[in-house]
């Protein structure tokens, strides 16, 4: 008889979606539907015009520097990447206390042009490890 054990199986609840989806997988469903429908949200036009310089020239509101909107396809890859991103002033999601309610992650998403600014893509890099390493450490 053979005394290796059988790995135990992972017993999810899935209550969601006629019991195909976990409670992680349905909300991660609503935040990438949510995410996708506030890229044509206005204050974020709004707040590229702003730091619209010339055509196709934005500045950065962390370093000041003047960029192009695009950067050409980083080595290997085909896709052009964003240098002109629009970022939340405040995060959506607070890297210390975590998701809180549905309600505060839309009025956060979806806030006004006081609470966004364009940053370059270095910049707003920097800060989202910023962001994650505190989520990391408050965990």
């Amino acid at each position: 008889m053979s005394t290796t054990k059988k790995p135990k199986k992972r017993t999810t609840e899935k209550p969601r979606n006629g019991g195909q989806w976990t409670e992680a997988r349905y909300r991660a469903f609503v935040i990438s539907g949510l995410r996708r429908t506030s890229q044509r949200w206005g204050p974020k036009h709004e707040a590229l015009k702003r730091a619209r310089r010339g055509r196709g020239l934005y500045e950065c509101a962390c370093c000041g520097t003047i960029g192009p909107k695009t950067l050409p396809p980083e080595e290997g890859k085909k896709r052009r990447r964003n240098n002109a991103v629009v970022d939340h002033i405040q995060p959506i999601v607070s890297p210390v206390t975590g998701f809180t309610t549905w309600d505060d992650f839309v009025e956060n998403l979806y806030c006004e042009v006081d609470n966004l600014q364009v940053l370059c893509y270095l910049c707003n890099r920097s800060k989202t490890e910023a962001e994650n390493q505190l989520r990391r450490e408050s965990r």
